[in-house]
């Protein structure tokens, strides 16, 4: 009897959570774009136009790597683009989560994890309406297999991860340094500028390459790259690379944050 009442009250826990989770959802997007005019779809206009700039500049340059083919290039800096600017939103946003809603926090008990998971889940939802459909033409175009646009699915599950676990690490550390912000902006920058993004990883000097193996964003551009461009069947252990680095970022993140938690509320 104990067990079953046990049962029912996780599952009303699990159901609570999900409920608020989705209303803290809808509320940051029609906060986000409300009165705008492309609403989400501003989240796939970013990518786009630094697509076509680096094009112009990079194209003619490292379209050699890509099969001496412009649109190839085109299409590896969008897809690298994606992934930076879907990291980079989402972890800001969820940097302050947890102290923008600190005064609702000291009024109602809620579980704070839920803050920085929404923002994250937020930008899922841009993710899947925007640039997810044009990533699954491209690759059916390029592969004519279903099996890699459903091995989409894979790299696009390991950036949700490691964005939840580096946004839940942030958010933690943001309760106890206010100037974390500024600190960020540069680790996203070096985030950035060490991964594939607009150049190709094969002209990163090998010397480099142990070290650029700690971003774990670089598997991630690489798979996703590998599903939609090549036109073979998915890597594995690209697939697997940029998994692990996102379970790995989730229990880090996660760990932190539950072993600081109990100090949030003297701070917030």
């Amino acid at each position: 009897m104990a067990l079953v009442i046990k049962n029912n009250s996780n599952w009303l826990q699990v159901q609570r959570y999900w409920e608020l989770l989705r209303v803290l959802v809808m509320r940051n997007l029609k906060v986000r774009y409300r009165g705008s005019l492309l609403g989400v779809y501003w989240s796939l206009l970013n990518p786009l136009i630094m697509t076509g700039l680096y094009s112009a500049i990079f194209g003619t340059t490292f379209a050699s790597y890509y099969g001496n083919s412009i649109l190839n290039y085109i299409l590896a800096a969008f897809t690298g683009l994606v992934v930076i600017n879907f990291f980079s939103s989402s972890t800001s946003q969820a940097l302050s989560s947890v102290v923008g809603n600190g005064a609702l926090l000291n009024k109602i008990r809620l579980p704070v994890s839920v803050f920085p998971v929404s923002m994250v889940a937020a930008n899922i939802f841009q993710f899947a309406v925007g640039a997810f459909p044009l990533l699954v033409i491209i690759t059916f175009v390029n592969s004519k297999s279903i099996i890699n646009v459903l091995a989409l699915f894979f790299p696009c599950l390991a950036l949700a991860l490691v964005s939840t676990g580096v946004g839940f690490l942030v958010s933690a550390l943001y309760v106890f340094f206010r100037d974390l912000p500024y600190f960020y902006e540069l680790v996203v920058f070096v985030l950035w500028v060490s991964s594939p993004v607009f150049y190709p990883a094969a002209i990163v000097p090998p010397q480099v390459k142990p070290f650029l193996v700690l971003n774990p964003l670089s598997p991630i551009i690489e798979s996703l790259r590998q599903i939609t461009i090549s036109g073979n069947l998915p890597d594995l252990s690209l697939i697997w690379g940029g998994l692990l680095g996102g379970i790995i970022m989730l229990s880090l993140g996660w760990v932190c944050f539950q072993l600081w938690r109990h100090q949030f509320m003297d701070l917030l």
